[in-house]
């Protein structure tokens, strides 16, 4: 894990057992613990797969739990989730290309590329509302920390420090806002266009959405098999 992270600035990061399954950023000089699940992406179109609600529902499906609490088991959830053709973990792991909106792609084939780009854009300001709700500009201060290369601390003004402790990501899901449903839709929309599926639409039911998936993990299995 530590050789795979070397040379990324920023990897992705979900919690082994948590209420909601959420996907982070995480900077490259925070060494994850075991209650970590980790990735070795640092492109918003990994990211953005992965937070949809199709790998949601796989994940919900195909991992464990403890007690009520989903556990994401990485050997029956991402090893056999099937990615969209051409932005498989195989093809994104390339060099990345950030671009000047502070999207960042991965090196895949050019006729993936604008499947990739939709679904980094959607996947970029998702995670920015998100940090603008977590801490807001005006209620913290940024300070940089003394050692190089670590992300700044970010400090609370005094008259929001009450307000900021009640601002978590569970809490966050948990209300579940307009803005954040959107923003969910909308990457949502970009991962089903990747995956070919003109007839997505936010009310498809969950049922549907695992046949598909299976029908596709199905059929790259039987490809990789000897003599598929």
């Amino acid at each position: 894990m530590r050789e795979q992270l070397v040379p990324l600035e920023r990897y992705v990061a979900t919690p082994t057992v948590a209420k909601h399954r959420v996907f982070v950023w995480l900077p490259a000089a925070t060494c994850p613990d075991h209650q970590l699940i980790v990735v070795s992406r640092a492109d918003d179109a990994s990211l953005g797969i992965l937070h949809s609600r199709f790998h949601e529902l796989w994940a919900l499906r195909m991992g464990t739990s403890l007690e009520d609490r989903p556990r994401y088991t990485p050997t029956s959830t991402f090893e056999t989730f099937p990615f969209p053709a051409g932005l498989t973990p195989a093809d994104t792991a390339g060099p990345t290309e950030p671009l000047e909106s502070g999207v960042v792609l991965p090196s895949v084939a050019p006729e993936r590329r604008p499947a990739a780009q939709a679904i980094a854009e959607a996947a970029h300001r998702l995670n920015t509302l998100r940090e603008n709700w977590l801490n807001p500009p005006e209620w913290v201060e940024r300070v940089p920390e003394v050692v190089p290369g670590y992300p700044d601390r970010i400090i609370p003004k005094p008259e929001f420090a009450a307000e900021i402790k009640k601002r978590t990501l569970t809490n966050l899901y948990n209300q579940r806002p307009a803005w954040l449903d959107l923003a969910h839709k909308a990457l949502d929309a970009a991962v089903a266009a990747a995956y070919g599926w003109t007839d997505y639409t936010p009310d498809m039911p969950e049922d549907e959405i695992l046949r598909r998936l299976l029908a596709l993990n199905l059929e790259r299995s039987s490809q990789a098999a000897p003599g598929g």
